[in-house]
């Protein structure tokens, strides 16, 4: 989670290092005509996500079993009218930590990895010096951020235009990420709190490297990918930002105008921990398969949507790499938030077979709701337009 003060800065010397094509005014947005009943509720849901953002468009696509459908407000790329459709590609950040959760458990189940194993089994000498000790902290504890080793994108928030600027002009590893957050000293002692942190997740592909023998990029499409024919689901190429035709612009509000930055920001900086891209046709399928047992085996699922429950935890109802979504119409989804700049997204899935996922092309300068909410604990107005979703049946 990252600091006011901290979010709005870095968000303004993003667009300030990457404003550097045409901009558009927010004003000038062509919106299409919405689309017809019955999802009347999920349309409204949509709506008024778009506007609560500002944002150019926003879009819901819901499964239900076999059934898929969606619902679209405004725009996928400003000055044009193009509706959001289920098979368009976002760049969807932290909910490739479920995909990464979710690869790890499989490993889990093979015996390749112990949850309760500390990482130095693994990474030797990884996680070692400044405070941290590799003996100490478990894989489980990566999985549901209770290691208290610092977020890596925290750690670059005291130099800016390094991060803005200079690390967007050149790739980076799993390796060099974690490194940034381990060059910062730990938040508390393993499993005295709870803190969200990515470098936890750049250490799990890491030790999914080591596991398989694989490039993470490869352990999920093997394990993931393929099996489920996610046809728009990928990790990006390190250095390069663009996406394939077929997919949603990602815009950065400043206020006044609105900049593209769909193909400006490094890939690399996600990797396991947020680099995924996908659409909402194939998140939809990959969480509904994964909360009905066709990913990962019975036990190992229990686990992942077990809450964490950590000392002063803001997000209580944290597992492994999934947090809990209650539900006015009855029962529980589980799911995450995803940001990455331009874009905000959040997808989950009940037990039955229902799932939901949840887009919006804008990240604003002021948006600390949406920031805060790209781990767990926020994004209010995304957590409910997506359990309007899972609770339309019109």
């Amino acid at each position: 989670m990252r600091t006011q003060s901290g979010i709005r800065s870095a968000l303004a010397a993003m667009g300030l290092a990457l404003a550097v094509g045409a901009a558009v005014m927010p004003t000038a947005t062509a919106v299409g005509p919405a689309p017809a009943a019955p999802h009347t509720a999920t349309q409204a849901a949509v709506d008024t996500l778009k506007t609560t953002h500002g944002a150019p468009g926003s879009g819901a696509v819901v499964r239900d079993g076999a059934t898929l459908w969606t619902v679209s407000s405004g725009t996928r790329a400003i000055n044009q009218n193009l509706p959001f459709g289920p098979d368009h590609k976002v760049k969807v950040g932290s909910l490739t930590k479920t995909f990464t959760a979710a690869v790890v458990m499989q490993l889990v189940a093979e015996q390749k990895v112990d949850l309760n194993a500390p990482v130095e089994t693994y990474l030797p000498g990884v996680v070692q010096g400044n405070g941290y000790d590799g003996n100490a902290i478990t894989v489980r504890q990566l999985l549901n951020h209770t290691s208290g080793i610092y977020d890596y994108l925290e750690a670059k928030q005291g130099n800016l235009w390094d991060f803005m600027v200079v690390q967007q002009n050149r790739t980076h590893t799993l390796a060099e990420l974690s490194s940034w957050g381990l060059s910062k000293p730990p938040y508390f002692a393993p499993g005295a709190g709870y803190h969200y942190s990515g470098t936890n997740y750049m250490l799990l592909g890491m030790i999914i490297e080591k596991a398989t023998g694989t490039t993470y990029g490869q352990a999920v499409n093997s394990r993931i990918v393929t099996p489920l024919g996610l046809t728009n689901t990928y990790l990006p190429a390190p250095g390069d930002p663009t996406l394939p035709p077929g997919h949603v612009r990602g815009n950065l509000d400043m206020g006044l105008i609105w900049i593209d930055i769909t193909d400006r920001v490094e890939p690399s900086i996600g990797l396991s921990g947020g680099g995924l891209v996908t659409s909402g046709a194939d998140a939809t399928r990959f969480f509904q398969a994964l909360l009905t047992g066709q990913v990962v085996p019975p036990a190992q699922l229990a686990e992942m949507i077990t809450p964490t429950s950590a000392p002063g935890s803001t997000a209580p109802d944290y597992g492994l790499g999934l947090d809990k979504f209650t539900l006015p119409c009855g029962g529980e989804a589980w799911g995450h938030y995803g940001i990455w700049p331009g874009y905000q997204t959040i997808a989950a899935a009940t037990k039955d077979g229902r799932a939901a996922f949840v887009e919006v092309n804008d990240l604003g300068v002021n948006d600390i709701d949406a920031m805060a909410g790209s781990g767990s604990g926020g994004g209010i107005a995304r957590s409910t337009t997506l359990v309007a979703a899972l609770c339309d049946k019109s």
